[in-house]
């Protein structure tokens, strides 16, 4: 067997490991201190804002006198999506009395006493390189603790009452693929809970996370019926909202919300924190194009949080709270037949005690559509199935069942084109109005209209108080059709762009926006926004060396990173070699801040060097993965070093191909087989200096 010996990295690798290691068997006790922690148990921020309502999930059925309970983890809202469908499935078809919750508003000390007669169910995406979503860190932290503190007796097994059915989102392009749901189902098993039915999974990195889901849960129903002795009935619809008219009041009266996020909101009174469920309205101080080629689009946005309490470190990521489309909004009004019914004020109500409202009433149908509900993104099978019964002719019924039903028939016509909600009855009924659809189904079946999340492109020790965001403007000619795929944020910040650049009228491709927001609130061109932590960060230590590897708008988090060293070498301290790798179309079209990185090497001199592939320059196309193999020699030794190295940008495809080549350069340059490579660079990752942040 091939010897071969230990460099810096090796040894530095090992030590990390076993320091990791440790970590993970106390928990880090032996060096944390009791409950300082962001994420210690129960001390979210979140969960102070909600601590006037009951806490004791058991408690909650008992009251509410349900058997079935839905717990999601999710940070885009598909997970809930997939939640609220399967209660809602489990009601109509085997007479459930299901609830939904958000693990974040429960306690989970007295699981331990949970109902041998009831049914959990778990629906956990899982964000990034196998980290729970914001709204289940404390769950987590709890189930995965090495000694959860239940509530009764000191036991092996506590949870040998609980029968749970569990689902997993996870994107096979990520290292820890489905990290949540395995270990939250580990640590159940392993404190004595029964799971009924496989583990399901589903993979949005292969594109099969609906049909993954399907397929799992008519599994599970399977199952599910055997354990509780459940009788299947003819499915119907039965809403979970009432909404009902208030022809005493007017868009006017001020306590009609229209479009504004929460009472502070409303009453004008912004109070933080700011977070997921609390925005902040920020002033946008500086907005411009960055590409210099007609027909396309990047926008960069300075965003001033001085007023606000808000702050943020290089490397994290600031949300953006979109805006619907007019154009799309009008859409789905006129093939519903509600035109005229559009601004009327509503209140909506839940049916039952523990169906949640997803925003304040009263409010408008205008303001649902366009401030709450993600009316662009694309639709379910199962919801297209949902929607037959409601059809304006026998035809139409016939082919929405048929869509439904057959998953390829589904995938050509739908999936293939991305068709929204109201495009896909376009099509399908031409020219009709499908006025039988209750409103009801429109809330409960389309997923809450979410926060964006991008990279900032800047660096906080310049100022923390100002971040930047650098995205794309998407507008995609879907192929074989003449439907254009148009991005609901970037398209919004783009409309924005173009106000505050003296456009008094701003519609980009064709799309228009309420960009004063409601009220006028967002006038003197204001956004929504949150900023949400993340863990891919610069070494504290500056004289360590950095590989950064991104192509496209990629590059904005390095943008940051280098700002940063920039400075730092400005000041006269020690920073060590940063090698950035870039990628784009064209020198002349899409060299995203070409003018900067020149006055960034003057400061860091040659402490800075920066590779370009522009793929469209040259007549055989090179992409970074070409230039990392072409400075094979000089990566090799910045790793034999300890440089960290960084990963930004798509996650199917580059990183893929980034990480496979990161492995057959360290192999090719130090005589081991790729296989040994590619096992090096696992170590790379497990010691985190191989960091990614990436997107499918």
């Amino acid at each position: 067997m091939t010897e071969f010996p230990l460099d810096v990295l090796d040894v530095t690798v090992l030590v990390i490991l076993l320091l990791s290691t440790v970590a993970y068997l106390t928990k880090g006790s032996l060096w944390s201190k009791k409950n300082s922690s962001t994420y210690a148990y129960n001390k979210s921020p979140v969960s102070a804002v909600k601590a006037g309502k009951t806490r004791n999930l058991i408690e909650k059925m008992k009251e509410s006198d349900k058997n079935m309970v839905i717990l999601y983890g999710s940070q885009t809202g598909t997970a809930e999506d997939y939640a609220s469908r399967l209660a809602k499935e489990g009601s109509a078809r085997f007479g459930l009395k299901s609830m939904v919750a958000d693990l974040e508003e429960y306690d989970f000390e007295n699981f331990d006493t949970f109902p041998e007669d009831k049914i959990a169910v778990f629906v956990l995406a899982t964000y990034g390189e196998g980290e729970p979503t914001d709204n289940a860190v404390d769950f987590y932290e709890f189930i995965y603790n090495s000694d959860p503190p239940f509530s009764g007796a000191v036991s092996e097994t506590p949870l040998s009452n609980l029968k749970y059915v569990i689902f997993g989102l996870g994107n096979n392009t990520y290292e820890h693929y489905n990290a949540m749901v395995r270990r939250v189902d580990e640590a159940l098993t392993k404190y004595g809970a029964k799971r009924i039915g496989p583990a399901g999974e589903g993979d949005d990195g292969a594109g099969t996370m609906e049909e993954d889901f399907l397929a799992w849960k008519e599994t599970m129903w399977k199952q599910l019926q055997v354990e509780m002795g459940l009788e299947e009935r003819e499915a119907v619809y039965e809403p979970l909202f009432s909404i009902n008219d208030r022809p005493d009041l007017t868009p006017d009266d001020n306590i009609v919300y229209l479009g504004e996020p929460n009472k502070n909101h409303l009453e004008g009174k912004s109070v933080g924190p700011y977070n997921s469920h609390n925005p902040y309205i920020a002033p946008i101080k500086l907005s411009k194009e960055c590409f210099t080629v007609q027909g396309r689009n990047c926008v960069h946005m300075e965003i001033d949080l001085s007023k606000s309490n808000l702050t943020y470190t290089t490397g994290d990521h600031l949300a953006v709270w979109p805006t619907n489309a007019g154009a799309e909004v009008d859409r789905l009004f006129k093939v519903l037949g509600m035109m005229n019914k559009r601004h009327n004020v509503i209140d909506v109500k839940g049916l039952d005690s523990t169906s949640k409202v997803p925003f304040p009433t009263p409010t408008t149908y205008d303001a649902i559509l366009r401030y709450h509900v993600e009316i662009c993104a694309p639709v379910s099978r199962q919801y297209i199935a949902s929607l037959a019964a409601f059809a304006p002719c026998d035809a139409a019924k016939e082919r929405m069942s048929n869509l439904g039903g057959d998953k390829v028939y589904f995938q050509e016509f739908i999936s293939q084109r991305y068709l929204n909600l109201a495009q896909v009855l376009e099509v399908v009924a031409p020219g009709q109005v499908w006025s039988e659809i209750p409103f009801s189904i429109i809330i409960e079946g389309l997923n809450h209209l979410q926060p964006r999340y991008y990279s900032i492109s800047s660096s906080s020790m310049i100022n923390n108080k100002v971040p930047s965001i650098t995205a794309v403007v998407e507008s995609i000619n879907v192929t074989g059709t003449s439907h254009i795929l148009k991005g609901v944020a970037t398209n919004y910040l783009f409309a924005l762009k173009q106000k505050q650049c003296g456009d008094f009228d701003p519609s980009p491709h064709g799309l228009t926006y309420a960009i004063s927001g409601p009220r006028n609130k967002y006038d003197g061109i204001h956004l929504p926004v949150h900023v949400r932590s993340s863990n891919f960060r610069l070494p504290s230590d500056p004289s360590k060396p950095v590989i950064m590897i991104g192509p496209g708008t990629g590059v904005a988090p390095f943008r940051g990173f280098v700002q940063e060293r920039a400075a730092l070498a400005e000041k006269g301290e020690q920073v060590g070699k940063t090698m950035l790798f870039f990628g784009c179309r064209k020198e002349s079209e899409d060299f995203l801040y070409k003018d900067e990185w020149e006055l960034y090497a003057q400061k860091m001199g040659d402490a800075f060097q920066m590779v370009t592939a522009f793929s469209r320059d040259t007549a055989k196309k090179v992409y970074v993965q070409h230039r990392l193999w072409e400075h094979a020699e000089d990566i090799n030794e910045l790793v034999k070093q300890g440089a960290y190295v960084y990963v930004c940008g798509d996650a199917a495809h580059m990183a893929r191909e980034v990480n496979s080549v990161l492995g057959k350069i360290v192999a090719s340059e130090r005589g081991l087989t790729e296989e040994q490579g590619h096992e090096f660079v696992k170590r790379l990752r497990s010691s985190n200096l191989y960091q990614e942040d990436v997107w499918s």
